[in-house]
């Protein structure tokens, strides 16, 4: 393990700082709390032995980061070539409920849908989906972490790990939608015709939960008159790693590009997306006017006021990010890269 002296940590950060820009429709309005929030985010970790080894220094870390008051991990906990074990799924769950802060967490592909691969134990994504689950959701409507807080849950409609909540003027949705297109890849195990159906449906009602939780967030800021909306998401529906996308591979995310399009055109300040999965940070506008995503995804319009913001995960990664929220200033959103200490 390598490890950067705090001394020189600072000059080691990599800021990004988004300027708020208007949707459709004219100013934004005032937050009603304009109280400054920072959270830390993190996905696509630990992966491989040496991450699993130094993930609980990472969690110290961020405790020890005294700007950070909340935190979110954008699913992943393992690699895609692991075995999705009931003993790596507790022991995750030992390191999560460490964490001083309240914690997020969403669910990703590598920890539930991809099981089915033989490196992975075999198992059904179905079984693995209810060990998530049952092991990070135990209590409906509350975050994981040393100081847990309430958050608005799906849970009486199936989906516990879909959640909303606001801070500083913002308001956040976390909902399930994961890599291998939200599930719908194939498994490597045999199949009967009924149990692919079971998964197509299974995506389906997954997929109308996420387009309904956005619509109730973005829905709930616009009546209380919030400054800005913030998606956070396992699944990078906008991988620029692949140059040459097969839409096949990506066709369960159409509806929700469409709903993310169609709802942020149509609010009055900025909006950030927040992803994983494709594991090198990015900073991007997908769906602003002239992105080959619209066209690819089918989509009418363009979302100008959508920044998006991928996380640095697998075996490379090597930090967090810090993101300060600052809703009275132009610059809502601040994002930086904070190495990992050891």
């Amino acid at each position: 393990m390598r490890t950067i002296q705090r001394a020189g940590l600072a000059a080691a950060l990599v800021a990004v700082t988004f300027t708020a820009v208007a949707g459709a429709g004219g100013a934004q309005a005032a937050a009603p709390d304009k109280a400054p929030f920072t959270f830390a985010v993190i996905g696509d970790i630990p992966y491989g032995d040496d991450q699993i080894a130094r993930f609980p220094s990472v969690v110290d870390q961020i405790n020890a980061d005294p700007a950070v008051s909340f935190v979110d991990h954008l699913g992943d906990i393992k690699s895609g070539s692991s075995l999705c074990s009931d003993s790596y799924i507790a022991w995750v769950r030992s390191q999560f409920d460490r964490f001083q802060d309240p914690l997020v967490y969403t669910p990703g592909d590598n920890e539930w849908t991809d099981c089915h691969r033989a490196n992975n134990g075999a198992y059904n994504p179905y079984g693995r989906l209810a060990l998530v689950r049952s092991t990070f959701f135990p209590q409906a409507g509350k975050t994981l972490g040393r100081k847990s807080v309430g958050v608005e849950s799906q849970a009486a409609h199936g989906f516990v790990e879909n959640v909303r909540y606001n801070r500083a003027g913002v308001a956040f949705a976390v909902p399930h939608i994961v890599g291998s297109n939200n599930g719908l890849a194939s498994w490597s195990i045999p199949q009967t015709p009924a149990e692919r159906q079971a998964q197509v449906d299974e995506v389906a009602a997954r997929t109308q939960a996420a387009i309904d939780l956005i619509d109730a967030t973005f829905d709930d800021a616009e009546s209380a008159g919030l400054t800005s909306v913030v998606i956070m998401t396992q699944a990078d529906m906008f991988d620029p790693t692949v140059p040459d996308p097969a839409f096949a591979d990506y066709s369960a995310f159409a509806p929700i590009v469409a709903t993310i399009v169609d709802r942020s055109s149509a609010f009055d300040g900025p909006v950030y997306l927040f992803n994983g999965d494709s594991h090198v940070f990015t900073t991007d506008h997908p769906l602003a006017a002239g992105s080959s995503w619209l066209s690819f995804y089918g989509v009418s319009g363009s979302a100008e006021n959508l920044s998006r913001v991928t996380v640095d995960g697998s075996t490379g990664v090597d930090d967090y990010l810090r993101v300060s929220v600052r809703p009275d200033t132009a610059s809502v959103l601040t994002v930086e890269k904070v190495p990992f200490t050891s």
